[in-house]
């Protein structure tokens, strides 16, 4: 849990320092950490996951509903190294692979999901997500000053 407070104040760091203003949940029984905003008007909801290493990383489907202006911003913690960032549209989901997985689990006692599979290969595929790069493309570039 504290680690995920953590990834938490890092994302919104970086969301302050691409000029948005980031509000946060009181209570995240929605599924959304922030809500982000343009002076112009537009918005964006996040949800912020953190992860040690590589690992599994799922969001409930009941929460996490794909939409344009629905955002997974990922936090990789690994050891010795700074952490990694990375900021993916939930529209991602729309096509699942190997790496963006779509879980039903019908019949079963789990929950449906969306997910993340941070193998090795995936890292690679993560590539195009990096932080900078997709804020850039999301909300334009980084103010200067």
């Amino acid at each position: 849990m504290q680690l995920g407070r953590y990834a938490e104040h890092l994302t919104a760091m970086q969301f302050v320092l691409h000029g948005l203003d980031v509000y946060a949940a009181v209570i995240d029984d929605r599924g959304i950490d922030f809500v982000l905003r343009r002076a112009n008007g537009r918005y964006w909801d996040v949800q912020v996951k953190s992860v040690r290493a590589r690992n599994y990383v799922f969001m409930r489907k009941d929460v996490f509903h794909l939409r344009p202006n629905l955002l997974l911003a990922l936090t990789l913690f690994q050891d010795n190294a700074p952490p990694e960032h990375y900021l993916i549209p939930a529209s991602r989901w729309e096509t699942p692979d190997t790496v963006f997985v779509d879980r039903d689990y019908d019949g079963r006692a789990s929950a449906p999901e969306y997910g993340l599979n941070l193998s090795r290969k995936a890292l690679q595929v993560l590539e195009q997500y990096r932080f900078g790069h997709m804020a850039d493309a999301i909300f334009g570039p980084e103010p200067i000053g």
